[in-house]
């Protein structure tokens, strides 16, 4: 594969809170992409930030297109106000110009910034925004937690893992050669998921994965890729930040005070769910970056290994 180091940009929508899911509260993801080599050099060069001053451009987000970021990793944890209207302008313009994105969110309306963005935007379903009657909005899943309302679906507690199963054709996002099947089969579990769907009309996007709610057994959309095309870079909208956050990894890495649900661990506890886990993240920053295809299984999962 090639030896350039990919340079990836994490990002939260929110300005720095020691009591929220600021942009330190994905350090493990951070620190794992950032360990990761190929042929002794380093994969991924990773920046990690909060975003400016809400009410005016984010510096780094609006000038996007301008930067040597290859791929950005939006995690969307505001409640609407986000993403100014220059920053959604710039992820546009980096994305037209090849960047890949991925964008997740959380529950009900959380994060829901990200619907103002051109395509992947129409991805992400929120309780007040972008429902419509193909896509109905049934009792929550979760129960204990009232107050949040659909779009949510219970994979389970944070901290412990979850089965997934590969929506048609395996995507190379999900590929596996460690797996029996060759198929990533687990992700870090959540009470309440939000919810993503393939935009209609739109042939560049399908769902690559779905998961089965614990309550209702009702499945749901993990995720939906985006493929590289002539106008725009390789996109994936995802169905919850806590697949990707340091509690859902590993829950003695703390959380924000207002989460109140019980916690699990069967994650950290089993090597093969947190391997798993590993390669999604792995996997999904080379696809970004159009450098799946050529790396196979030369990259190794383990960075002590790589």
């Amino acid at each position: 594969m090639s030896s350039e180091t990919i340079h990836i940009l994490l990002q939260t929508t929110i300005v720095y809170d020691a009591n929220d899911w600021h942009i330190g509260r994905f350090g493990l993801l951070r620190d794992y992409l950032a360990a990761l080599t190929s042929a002794g050099r380093p994969l991924f060069r990773v920046t990690a930030r909060d975003r400016g001053p809400i009410g005016a451009p984010d510096p780094v987000l609006s000038t996007l297109d301008a930067s040597d970021y290859d791929e950005v990793w939006l995690f969307a944890v505001d409640s609407g106000d986000g993403l100014h209207p220059d920053d959604v302008a710039g992820l546009e313009r980096f994305r037209r110009r090849g960047g890949g994105l991925m964008v997740t969110r959380d529950h009900m309306d959380l994060g829901c910034s990200i619907c103002r963005l051109e395509g992947i935007g129409a991805a992400h379903l929120f309780h007040s925004h972008n429902a419509s009657p193909d896509h109905p909005t049934p009792a929550p899943d979760d129960r204990g937690t009232p107050a949040i309302l659909w779009p949510n679906f219970h994979s389970g507690a944070n901290g412990d893992y979850q089965v997934i199963t590969p929506a048609g054709p395996l995507h190379a996002v999900l590929r596996d050669p460690d797996a029996d099947d060759g198929a990533i089969g687990f992700l870090p579990a959540h009470p309440h998921e939000g919810a993503v769907a393939a935009p209609p009309g739109d042939a560049s996007a399908r769902v690559i994965a779905t998961g089965v709610s614990k309550v209702s057994g009702a499945p749901f959309n993990l995720a939906v890729a985006f493929e590289r095309s002539a106008t725009h870079g390789p996109a994936l909208a995802e169905s919850t930040f806590h697949h990707f956050a340091d509690y859902n990894w590993d829950p003695a890495s703390g959380c924000p005070d207002f989460v109140s649900e019980q916690v699990g661990g069967s994650l950290p506890a089993t090597p093969a769910a947190l391997r798993a886990v590993r390669r999604y993240v792995l996997n999904l920053a080379l696809w970004l970056a159009g450098r799946l295809a050529d790396t196979g299984p030369t990259v190794a999962v383990d960075p002590v290994a790589s």
